[in-house]
Parts: C-alpha cells; structure tokens; sequence
C-alpha cells in the first residue's frame, strides 16, 4: 500500500483576479477548466513545475482561508522573481523559522495562505 500525492483545493471568489494571481503573479499556468454551463461557477487547474492546485468557485467545495505548505528547491530565488513583477498586492518576504527551513508565506486574493518553503540540508522536504 503506498499514498500517492495529493492536490490542494483553494476556493476562489473572482475569477479575474484569482487568474492574476496564480497565473500572471506566481507564474502558475491553467491546465484546463470547467464549467458546468456559461455563467456556472469556474473549477480549473493551475500548474507550476510540481505543483498542481484546483482551484474552486463552488459553494461547499471548501472552506475560504485554507493553508497550503508547497516545497521550492529555492525559495529565496523565487521570492526575487516574485519581487521583480511589482505585484501591487504582494511584496512577500523570506523568513527563517525556528524549525530550519526559510518560507515565503503569500495569500491569495481570496484569504488563502501559500507557503513556500525551502528546507535546511538536514531537514528532508
């Protein structure tokens, strides 16, 4: 028996800015979305190297304000890039935690929090 990975369900509240968000500011691509009909709300995938989110307008998919911990081999190098697009909602900082590892916490324009972390050597992701 083995588990396999799993794909985080952030509820979103406006499309367009949700799309500016994930896929203009943090450089995530869609994959693929659907609608039920035109006019229904929006379910679509978004995609960044690894790391695969769905994001949800669907009343009782979720709850709005999840956390989501996401690994980046450089975290630091990530936050520059962030940086570098002058987002005029974010400017996310680095921190270094207690338990080793350096994150970059961000939250999504519908009260989500993404945290991107890299771990210390002897920490294992």
């Amino acid at each position: 028996m083995s588990l396999g990975t799993i794909t985080p369900i952030p509820r979103s509240f406006d499309e367009a800015k949700t799309r500016e968000f994930y896929v203009g500011f943090l450089g995530f691509k869609v994959d693929w979305e659907h609608r039920f009909e035109e006019g229904t709300p929006l379910y679509m995938q978004v995609s960044k190297d690894g790391c695969v989110l769905h994001i949800t307008e669907h009343f009782g998919d979720c709850s709005p304000g999840a956390a989501v911990r996401i690994v980046a081999s450089d975290v630091d190098a990530y936050q520059a890039e962030l940086i570098a697009k002058q987002y005029k909602h974010s400017r996310p900082g680095v921190e270094d935690m207690p338990w080793g590892s350096r994150e970059m916490s961000i939250k999504d324009p519908s009260g989500n929090r993404l945290t991107f972390f890299s771990n210390s050597p002897e920490i294992s992701s």
